[in-house]
C-alpha cells in the first residue's frame, strides 16, 4: 500500500476509520527522516493490512504542536484510535518490523483497562 499524506483534514478519518495506523512526523530538509522515509515505505509495501501516513511538520505545524513532536523523524502507532507508542528517531528496518508485529500482537482491551485504572487515579487526586 502506499504511504498517505496526512494532513489536518485527513487526519482524524485516517485515525478512527483503520485498525492500525502508522505515522512518520518527518520534514524535507531533515537528513534522518530522508534516510528513514525508503525503510518506511519498504515496510509500507511489506504491511498491507497497515496503514503507513506521513505527516510534513514544516507544512503541519499544528498537527506537529498536538502531538508535541519536538524532534524528528517521530514515529507515532495508533491502534484502534488509541496511541500506543512514540518514539523519535530513525529506525533500522528490523526494529521497525519488530515494533510493528508488537503493536499487532497487543491485546487492547488490557491497553483500555490500564487507560481506564490510569484515568480513575487521576480523577482520585484532584
Amino acid at each position: 500500500m502506499a504511504v498517505v499524506e496526512l494532513t489536518q483534514d485527513n487526519f482524524e478519518q485516517i485515525i478512527t476509520g483503520n485498525e492500525l495506523v502508522l505515522v512518520d512526523f518527518w520534514a524535507p530538509w531533515c537528513a534522518p527522516c530522508r534516510a528513514f522515509a525508503p525503510i518506511f515505505e519498504a515496510a509500507a509495501e511489506k504491511y498491507p493490512d497497515v496503514v503507513f501516513g506521513k505527516v510534513n511538520t514544516d507544512e503541519e505545524q499544528e498537527l506537529a504542536g498536538a502531538f508535541q513532536i519536538r524532534s524528528i523523524p517521530t514515529l507515532t502507532i495508533f491502534r484502534q484510535q488509541i496511541g500506543i507508542f512514540s518514539q523519535a528517531g530513525s529506525l533500522p528496518a528490523s526494529a521497525l518490523d519488530q515494533v510493528i508485529e508488537q503493536a499487532k500482537a497487543l491485546d487492547m482491551e488490557q491497553v483500555r483497562a490500564e487507560i481506564a485504572a490510569q484515568q480513575q487515579e487521576g480523577g482520585a487526586q484532584h
